[in-house]
């Protein structure tokens, strides 16, 4: 890690210095009002989202890849601490503050532990739509839990609906200012937005929702606000430890572990794509690993990549990881000049930062493409969405994720099967369903299984073979061609099941041909010997031949007990022969003095 910082130092010029600090100041004035939001929105003092803000950014522009990610507290994040936390300790107590440092330790650990062993691939398994159905669930819980701070009063229920019947039945309890304060900072943040100006509009209508606290002390009128701020920077401090503490914690850091992960990754990886770089998806966990751990030290919390800091550090010019480094410097002086105006900061303002924020994170426009694209994904979707909202957090996810591997499991086994025909006028064979114009000849059956041949997928395969024969006239068949085109491996046990279908098939005196097989499947095939009983003539370059094979040699005698096999062809090697050209099944090794016979046809070995 050393040597990295080394060469980002030694690399840097000032032109790319200009950037960076433009963009880092840029953040900071986002992040700080954020931060604090997100703080509050976990059950913490505000402060503590500062604190989270500077040593973890610094700890990940060491190591990550990322060039534009800026790094922090975020909603989701923040929402998964609170759900994780509140049955350990009230809420804004030692207690609590401590079990959010251990959490952002093991957090810090198990990723740290993912990117050393190369683990990046895991994150993966949390398809789209279940990411999309679980932020748009967690975006209303997050809205649902600041309408008290936005009206007033402090609202008792923790479930979703609750909260709404509650705020509904309590209506009468509002307190004007607070509502006004909270209107009026709503409207000006969507103002902002609107004019899509590079201003900081977060910044502005904070400062002059605190300017209104202070010149018309709202406070003493029952406008709560953030309160004493401790001056300075964080201490470093070991939080303890305790077995049970981390035993009620580890299914809530592995949850903000991979949900942040595939977060931050993502952000990552799409401003990389805009800005063409590579992203290292290991490094980015180290990374990521580094700035949690760093926060747990440093009495924070756990953080990650945020989508809108990220494109507002992009848009404002940042061009390498040190553009985090001046964002945590900033930070840091808000820390050392700013507190006696930070506690003056209105909850309702943060409120509406988070509500203008989480909003956004509801994906309707998901949904109706899902609606028309894909239903299976769309349920999916509706699944963890549903879940999230009506059972829980971490319950929603790991339900989501749980149904994303089943479908995937379902999809393999049930795997996409086309019926091929030969175009008019040509040799290609293609899908019946979607070229209707194709023909078959009289006796042959063409089919390609678009995925890996294994375990999970032969009765399937069988199954199909059956149906599409049972749709023939009884004793037409003379020939199966199998494409292996799209089949990119097979195992022991589908090597066993095809084995099983050629002895069965020739001893109903039908020809099995395999054609198009690639280099890991014949290998297998090779190795295990059923390349051997299915004969190497039957293994062809394209469907085509294995076709006019089958057509000049016809349907194979039915073998019986009493029927001898057939002797071994003795035709010489380099004999004229009408068959089709045969597709090699392995690379034999040949001594350096040994000249090879040339071939009729030779094939690459694919790798």
């Amino acid at each position: 890690m050393i040597g990295r910082i080394t060469a980002r130092i030694a690399a840097y010029t000032r032109t790319t210095m200009g950037g960076d600090l433009a963009a880092g100041l840029t953040t900071a004035v986002l992040l700080i009002p954020q931060a604090m939001a997100y703080a509050m929105l976990a059950g913490l003092p505000p402060v503590v989202g500062l604190y989270a803000s500077i040593v973890p950014l610094v700890l990940y522009a060491s190591i990550g890849t990322s060039r534009q990610l800026a790094v922090g507290p975020v909603a989701i994040v923040s929402l998964l601490v609170a759900d994780g936390l509140q049955h350990i300790a009230a809420a804004e107590t030692h207690d609590y503050l401590v079990a959010a440092m251990v959490l952002a330790l093991m957090v810090g650990a198990i990723q740290l532990a993912m990117g050393l062993l190369r683990m990046g691939f895991v994150t993966n398994f949390l398809s789209h739509p279940v990411v999309s159905g679980f932020t748009s669930a967690a975006a209303i819980v997050i809205a649902s839990s600041q309408l008290g701070s936005l009206l007033g009063f402090q609202l008792e229920t923790q479930s979703v609906f609750g909260r709404i019947g509650e705020t509904l039945t309590r209506l009468h309890d509002l307190h004007p200012a607070t509502l006004a304060l909270s209107a009026s900072t709503i409207a000006g943040l969507l103002l902002f937005k609107r004019l899509n100006t590079r201003v900081p509009g977060a910044l502005v209508v904070v400062g002059l929702a605190t300017l209104a606290v202070i010149t018309l002390g709202l406070a003493q009128h029952g406008v709560r606000i953030v309160g004493p701020v401790p001056g300075g920077l964080p201490a470093p401090m070991i939080p303890p430890l305790s077995p049970e503490l981390l035993r009620q914690l580890l299914p809530t850091a592995l949850a903000i572990s991979f949900v942040g992960a595939m977060e931050s990754l993502s952000v990552a990886r799409a401003f990389a794509r805009r800005q063409r770089y590579e992203i290292n998806a290991n490094r980015e966990l180290v990374g990521l690993g580094l700035a949690n751990l760093g926060a747990g030290l440093f009495r924070g919390y756990p953080v990650t990549g945020g989508f809108s800091r990220t494109a507002v550090n992009a848009e404002a010019g940042a061009k390498t990881p040190i553009a985090a480094v001046f964002t945590a410097a900033f930070v840091a002086l808000g820390l050392l000049l700013l507190t006696p105006v930070l506690q003056h900061v209105p909850r309702a303002a943060l409120a509406a930062i988070i509500m203008t924020a989480v909003l956004k994170l509801v994906d309707i426009r998901e949904m109706k493409h899902l609606l028309h694209s894909d239903r299976i994904d769309l349920g999916l979707l509706s699944l963890t969405f549903a879940s999230t909202l009506l059972i829980g957090i971490e319950e929603g996810i790991v339900i989501g994720a749980g149904a994303s591997m089943l479908v995937f499991v379902f999809r393999t086994t049930r795997p996409h099967m086309a019926v091929l025909g030969r175009l008019p006028g040509t040799t290609l064979w293609r899908n019946e369903k979607h070229f209707p114009d194709t023909q078959c000849p009289a006796g042959i059956l063409a089919v390609r299984m678009d995925a890996q041949f294994y375990y999970g997928n032969i009765s399937f395969l069988k199954q199909r073979l059956a149906v599409l024969e049972a749709r023939r006239e009884p004793g037409s068949l003379i020939a199966l061609v199998l494409d292996a085109s799209a089949m990119n491996g097979i195992d022991s046990s589908a090597d066993a099941a095809l084995r099983e279908i050629v002895e069965t098939y020739r001893e109903r005196g039908i020809h099995v041909y395999i054609a198009s097989a690639r280099g890991p499947v014949r290998d297998h095939l090779a190795r295990s010997g059923t390349a051997a009983i299915l004969g190497e003539d039957h293994f062809t370059l394209t469907v085509e031949q294995s076709v006019q094979h089958a057509l000049a040699h016809g349907a194979n005698p039915p073998r019986t007990p009493e029927t001898e096999p057939p002797l071994p062809d003795r035709t010489p090697r380099n004999a004229p022969t009408n068959e089709a050209p045969r597709l090699p099944l392995s690379t034999p090794k040949t001594p350096a003095n040994v000249q090879l016979e040339p071939r009729p046809l030779s094939t690459p070995h694919e790798p």
